[in-house]
């Protein structure tokens, strides 16, 4: 199965979830409540998003006079990867990592800690950036914002939900639905709801880590830039990690939040060493 048709499946298991808990809570005007509510979280986030983030972690724009050869990289990449060029971004931080944010190609950054300016080689930097162009090129920050909003609107509306069942006003079924077995199935959906969707929400992101990396190989036609840059920044990681925000987790190349067991089933990365065999095992011709 393609990360192109995965993401598509999932974002429709999300959107399915979405509905079916509205109309729980609230029938049809429970639905189109939520769903307004969820466009105003989408607009925020379509618009101001990428302000947010590169605001958080203290992100400066750089210039020819600052990066000549950051630029000359980035630049002559775009245009290798068919995408206007980025703003590009330097965060004041020894951790060793990167991230593309912006709503569209037209609107996009790139940001790059002075860590791994100093770690890696100008081959493998090379291949985190194509990484990171390749995600603006599929535009995964806005399908990222879309899938984080919709399984936080899921969230909320199931901790709604919660409090409509015990105090029996569920507004979307009939009484007989409401009265016994009907509430405590009710209750136990609307407890399992945002579970299923913040797995979702992070399978999506692991989709498309996958998907870029594969479009980093085929940008800078050489997959084990990338592969050796990946190991690289998961050792530098265990040594210096990065203090980063669980809600921005997921724009970085390599995960700043560890966990292993069953956390990795709420990781918004798959793990490194998955990444590096599919990028090895890749032969561009």
């Amino acid at each position: 199965m393609s990360n192109t048709f995965k993401t598509a499946l999932l974002l429709g298991l999300l959107t399915g979830l979405f509905v079916l808990l509205g109309n729980y809570l609230g029938g049809r005007q429970g639905m189109i409540v939520a769903l307004i509510f969820a466009g105003i979280m989408n607009f925020g986030s379509y618009w101001f998003s990428d302000r947010i983030v590169l605001a958080l972690y203290r992100a400066q724009e750089v210039g020819e006079s600052e990066a000549p050869e950051l630029l000359r990289m980035v630049r002559s990449l775009s245009q290798r990867a068919g995408i206007p060029m980025p703003k590009v971004y330097v965060i004041p931080s020894n951790a060793a990592n990167a991230f593309a944010t912006g709503r569209s190609p037209q609107h996009a950054a790139v940001a790059v800690t002075e860590g791994i300016l100093r770690l890696l080689s100008p081959s493998e930097l090379e291949g985190v950036i194509a990484h990171e162009l390749s995600h603006i090129r599929h535009r995964d920050t806005l399908i990222s914002t879309i899938a984080a909003t919709m399984a936080g609107v899921i969230v909320m509306l199931a901790h709604m939900a919660r409090w409509a069942a015990i105090f029996g006003g569920v507004g979307g079924r009939d009484q007989e639905d409401r009265d016994g077995g009907g509430v405590l199935g009710f209750l136990f959906m609307a407890m399992l709801a945002p579970i299923a969707a913040t797995l979702i929400q992070l399978a999506i992101s692991r989709s498309r880590e996958f998907l870029a990396d594969e479009g980093s190989a085929r940008i800078t036609r050489n997959p084990d830039r990338l592969a050796d840059a990946l190991e690289k920044l998961d050792y530098a990681a265990h040594r210096i990690p990065l203090e980063a925000n669980p809600a921005t987790s997921h724009l970085f190349i390599a995960n700043p939040l560890r966990g292993g067991g069953i956390l990795a089933l709420f990781s918004t990365h798959p793990p490194i060493e998955q990444r590096v065999a599919r990028l090895r095992a890749m032969r561009i011709v």
